[in-house]
């Protein structure tokens, strides 16, 4: 089994400016680092070559895509308005979406990371894979930015996979810990895409990411939405995927299976409150990989998108390596410890409820 991994340097160079945690610096905010800046993913990085596991993994490269590309998902409008302000000094994509000079090549070549990975996996080139891609995309719409993400890097990639390699029907998963507006919006009539987010309720984007929103037209009952209570922890996560997110890719069928990655439902992110560890993570991926190997012969593909505390989502990003490659480092997470003793680990009836209210959407699909 051959795993992929994409990484370039320069998707650490894609700049989001000084803010407190995301809002402008001014004269009542001290200025600090961006909530979304290239730590998080240069130390996950840093962390997989120490452990060795860097040296065992398929390489694959990133190309950046064009402005046609974009277009599939995006509006001609909102592609030229990003390039022009990158061109000069950056801006703002929308909303709470900073970005300096020169992200718009490295956005692009983040789509194209992605986009290469899922090449990988549907040629057989690897089974399974990653990639490390920055800027984050699953909050993107067709025509603005939004919550750090300026293109859609996965309903792109998913686009573009479908036209290179005629890929029928495919699922996507996202389990950071904030709704995934933008591939939900991008999928939305599509009964050839399953959409499953599974986010901390009324998080962000707000009133986003409701049991309501099941999808339109033909893609009806392909939307599915869990949103999780704040709190949830190792057996709120474990209960939704064993009660919603397998059954429904069991009834779905899908020929490929591709995960919104973000690592922001660990208990140490500064912007979610769920209780999620290493070893969590390491279990949801080794849900999936029987569910690919059983539905569509073991393809699966994860793209990054948040999680922000530099110093826990490369144990989040290692456990998730480990389990998809087959390969277990010398590497140890010191904070497991703690967080496996955490009170409220496990179901709590007001999460169950919420499960419950979940689960019932199968009827649907």
């Amino acid at each position: 089994m051959a795993t992929g991994w994409n990484f370039h340097e320069l998707y650490l160079w894609h700049d989001t400016g000084n803010a407190a945690t995301f809002f402008p610096p001014g004269l009542t905010i001290e200025p600090g680092d961006h909530a979304e800046n290239a730590s998080t993913k240069r130390r996950f990085r840093n962390l997989m070559e120490v452990s060795g596991l860097l040296e065992h993994l398929t390489t694959v490269a990133s190309v950046p895509i064009d402005e046609d590309d974009l277009a599939l998902f995006h509006g001609r409008d909102y592609i030229e308005r990003i390039k022009a302000m990158s061109a000069a000094r950056g801006g703002d994509a929308s909303h709470l979406t900073p970005f300096g000079p020169g992200s718009f090549d490295i956005a692009r070549l983040a789509v194209g990371g992605t986009t290469a990975l899922l090449d990988a996996v549907v040629s057989g080139k690897v089974t399974n894979g990653y990639a490390l891609v920055r800027p984050p995309g699953h909050h993107a719409e067709r025509d603005r930015g939004l919550g750090f993400c300026l293109f859609g890097n996965v309903p792109i990639a998913i686009m573009k996979a479908r036209a290179n390699h005629g890929l029928g029907r495919i699922a996507v998963i996202d389990w950071d810990v904030h709704h995934g507006n933008g591939t939900q919006q991008a999928f939305y009539d599509d009964p050839d895409t399953l959409v499953i987010s599974l986010h901390q309720d009324g998080l962000f984007p707000l009133g986003s990411g409701t049991l309501g929103e099941r999808g339109e037209g033909q893609g009806e009952g392909f939307n599915i939405n869990v949103p999780l209570p704040a709190g949830t922890g190792v057996g709120g996560y474990f209960a939704a995927f064993d009660r919603v997110v397998l059954p429904a890719l069991a009834r779905f069928r899908p020929e490929m299976i591709v995960v919104c990655s973000g690592f922001d439902a660990s208990a140490l992110d500064p912007l979610g409150r769920m209780m999620l560890h290493s070893e969590a993570y390491r279990a949801l991926t080794g849900r999936l990989m029987e569910a690919a190997q059983t539905l569509c012969d073991g393809r699966l593909a994860m793209s990054h998108e948040g999680g922000y505390s530099a110093s826990y989502v490369p144990y989040c990003g290692l456990a998730v390596m480990e389990a998809m490659s087959g390969i277990k480092t010398p590497i140890y997470d010191p904070f497991m410890v703690s967080f496996c003793d955490y009170p409220g680990q496990e179901l709590l009836p007001h999460q169950e409820a919420a499960i419950t209210r979940a689960e019932a959407l199968l009827d649907r699909l």
